[in-house]
């Protein structure tokens, strides 16, 4: 049964590859239907590698570690790159530098794909054909140059499908039939999708073939098109990417939420040193066995992944690079429809007979009045209907945790999501600059992903237990950004403009959970606008329990329901509570099933309306005289979510939030400790 297996980064994963044995205790998660793989293994504890495989495999693993190691001596960001480009591995690249990348429409530059491939075959190629080999040697040299290839960088799924496309290419240069791309291409696809018919629903192997059959079918064309406003060369080199790009272009517009402007661009000013660093990379490898020439390779191949990275970051940054759209087939056939536009500009064709004019001209004025109807419903005119007085305000980051809280122009982030451009888009779109306090409740991925976004924007940073070297260096980038850092614990309270903040959790010196989910920092945010509101974290039901016991709180009007809506919850807890509102960050179709029925069950026999990310976006709360007030980026489908009942008026606390009299000056941002708080 093929399984995924999550384990802790060490001095080993470099040489994980093929015939790797491992011995570790792990939790298993179950996976969507239709993944190859049945479960998902997260490791726990101490990790035994019991065998390497092979000779060849440990070898390989051998060449592809110190290759690795290499490259951590040199400068960033072309250090990130330079692994994925040469020997496929991309655990050096940063999360910001991969939206960066994403953005840009670089993301087929970060790990090894088929102009690898390519690259590798024509060396070995032209290698036996300088030397005086016929036909049959150069294609069988190729293809050991190719299986080489393949066990350095470890067969990953990318490679597999880049590998059979170039053996059935190299078949066709057997049989004497050299130029028939497309049909080599379509006989590839095929063998691959009956050997393994969950590819079709794999949108890299839609992209894979997609480019390909662009650069076989629309490239030609183009270029000629493009000769008649540019020199042959700069026509060719624009007409590839510009190929590349149509063709893909509505296949990502069916699961990305955004689509690259710059991507031409990018990948005319970047492709040209791909080939550069992947070649510069290999020699290095081959190098191994003479340290000082393989450091030499190893720092020219830097020059060009520096290059692919800084153009990337420009591009990137560069205004409206990327334009947001709702992921599906609504965007998907808009896109489709301007490539196809695009094409019939830029290539030569016979003038149009009338009848074509005119249905040209009604698909247009069709995909005009969509393109319309979503800007009003759900596109940038929708935006602005966004009320501009909320007071918390549930980023949609996926599976993971962003929460913004405001008072009097003061703003609060309770932790970051994983990935960089969802927390950007919605800093960006909410106009959200600056934070007078970051909180980070706990340093997993998912919560603390995308610190780095924050350098240099926030004044204070309250986090929670710290346990690794890896997140204390995400804490020094802070410091060094200019924040001060505070160890969060019970007790302790501060002003956010005009409301009170306080954290139940963790008790300083926390002996019975360990960092990490239940050791999680809990806040109590209230008053000033803001209704009085708990965000629970990650807590699992026990530290709920233990939370509940030692801080009592109840009478909530807005809860944070703890870990995405899991299973692992505390019903009692909840009770007290009795939340006039349920908000729930989970990420469309996560692997854990979040959030779980009997969450679900749990908050509706309380009567609490839940409101969740992945079903409605971003969400807004504010509160006035009349109660809550709610605004959500989009409508609740209505088949896979119930009516939800009218959002309760919460009854008055029967306590205040803070033991603190009220200052009368305007408060600082800025957490303190408070002698005056309560002791848990």
């Amino acid at each position: 049964m093929p399984v995924r297996i999550g384990i802790p980064a060490d001095g080993h994963a470099a040489t994980l590859g093929p015939g790797t044995v491992l011995r570790f205790t792990a939790q298993a998660k179950s996976t969507d239907a239709g993944e190859r793989a049945a479960l998902v293994l997260f490791a726990s504890g101490t990790v035994e590698h019991l065998s390497r495989g092979g000779p060849v495999e440990a070898l390989a693993g051998d060449i592809r570690a110190a290759f690795i190691a290499r490259t951590q001596r040199l400068p960033e960001p072309g250090s990130e790159l330079l692994p994925g480009l040469a020997v496929g591995d991309v655990r050096a690249v940063t999360p910001e530098l991969d939206a960066a990348m994403k953005a840009s429409g670089l993301s087929h530059l970060t790990a090894v794909s088929g102009s690898n491939l390519a690259l590798v075959a024509a060396a070995g190629f032209g290698l036996v054909a300088l030397l005086g080999g016929g036909r049959v040697l150069r294609i069988a040299v190729a293809t050991a140059f190719l299986a080489g290839f393949v066990v350095l960088v470890t067969p990953q799924p990318s490679v597999i499908r880049a590998a059979a496309m170039a053996g059935v290419a190299m078949l066709a240069l057997l049989l004497g039939r050299p130029r028939a791309g497309l049909s080599v291409l379509l006989l590839a696809v095929t063998v691959l999708l009956l050997a393994g018919p969950r590819l079709s629903a794999a949108p890299g192997f839609a992209l894979s073939a997609a480019a390909t059959a662009g650069l076989i079918v629309l490239a030609p064309p183009l270029a000629r098109g493009l000769d008649r406003w540019l020199p042959h060369p700069i026509a060719l080199a624009v007409a590839v990417p510009l190929s590349a790009q149509l063709a893909c272009g509505p296949i990502i517009a069916l699961f990305a939420a955004q689509q690259s402007v710059v991507a031409v661009l990018a990948n005319l000013l970047a492709e040209p040193a791909s080939p550069i660093a992947t070649v510069l990379g290999l020699l290095a490898c081959l190098a191994m066995p003479l340290p000082a020439l393989a450091d030499l390779f190893a720092a020219a191949a830097w020059l060009p992944s520096a290059w692919i990275a800084q153009t990337a970051v420009v591009t990137a940054g560069l205004p409206a690079a990327t334009i947001a759209a709702p992921a599906g087939i609504v965007t998907a056939s808009i896109v489709a429809a301007l490539s196809a536009g695009v094409y019939a500009l830029i290539a030569p064709h016979r003038p149009l007979r009338p009848r074509l004019r005119i249905l040209g001209a009604g698909l247009l004025a069709v995909l005009t009045g969509t393109a319309g109807g979503w800007a009003v419903l759900a596109g940038p005119i929708a935006l602005v209907q966004r009320p501009a007085d909320w007071a918390i305000a549930l980023c949609d980051v996926g599976q993971g945790d962003a929460i913004l809280v405001r008072s009097a122009g003061r703003t609060m982030l309770i932790d970051t999501g994983p990935d960089p451009e969802p927390l950007r888009r919605c800093l960006g779109d909410l106009g959200v600059s600056h934070l007078d306090v970051l909180l980070l409740t706990h340093f997993d991925h998912d919560h603390a992903g995308s610190s780095d976004v924050l350098v240099g924007r926030a004044d204070a940073v309250l986090h929670g237990p710290v346990d690794t070297p890896a997140h204390q260096g995400q804490l020094d980038r802070l410091a060094a950004g200019g924040a001060g850092l505070v160890d969060a614990a019970a007790g302790m309270t501060g002003r956010l403009g005009d409301a009170d903040w306080r954290v139940l959790w963790p008790r300083r010196d926390e002996k019975v959970f360990p960092p990490g989910n239940d050791a999680g920092v809990i806040v109590e945010v209230s008053g000033g606008g803001v209704p009085r509101s708990l965000f629970l974290a990650d807590l699992s039901a026990a530290s709920q329990g233990m939370l509940r016991r030692i801080a009592h709180p109840h009478d909530e009007t807005v809860v944070k329901v703890a870990h995405h809506g899991s299973a692992d919850q505390d019903p009692q807890l909840y009770a007290a509570l009795n939340p006039a509102l349920a908000l729930i960050s989970v990420g469309a179709g996560n692997d854990y099933g979040h959030p779980r029925q009997t969450t679900l069950d749990m908050l509706r026999a309380l009567d609490t309306p839940i409101l969740r990310t992945d079903q409605r976006g971003t969400i807004l709360v504010s509160e006035d005289e009349r109660g809550l007030r709610v605004w959500t980026q989009r409508p609740t489908p209505a088949e896979t979510s119930p009516p939800a009942p009218s959002i309760r008026t919460p009854p008055p606390p029967t306590r205040p939030p803070s033991t603190r009299p009220p200052s009368t000056r305007p408060p600082p941002a800025s957490p303190r400790p408070s002698t005056a708080a309560r002791a848990p």
